[in-house]
């Protein structure tokens, strides 16, 4: 649980009854656990949310895709400078 042994939770369990003392435990405990259960309701609304958003995003209608630019006379490939003899080498004769 979040990395710590056992050793470590009884440490932390000791100093805080000893800080605390055992009186103010169980009002401390019951705190604690209200305060993790709202943090937990908070943090899934959260994530309801963004679902959400994310569910909508790829539900909404995608656009076409683009035509490829045609291609000039003789259908050689046009270059990049836009000569479409730049790509292309004269027969030899």
């Amino acid at each position: 649980m979040f990395g710590i042994g056992f050793q470590e939770m009884l440490v932390i369990l000791v100093v805080v009854l000893i800080f605390f003392g055992p009186k103010r435990l169980p009002d401390l405990a019951k705190s604690l656990g209200k305060g993790i259960a709202e943090f937990k309701k908070a943090s899934d609304e959260v994530r309801k949310g963004i679902d959400e958003a994310v569910r909508e995003e790829s539900e909404e209608p995608q656009p076409p895709p683009a035509e490829p630019a045609p291609k000039p006379d003789g259908g050689e490939p046009v270059s990049e400078a836009g000569d479409p003899d730049a790509q292309h080498t004269p027969p030899k004769a």
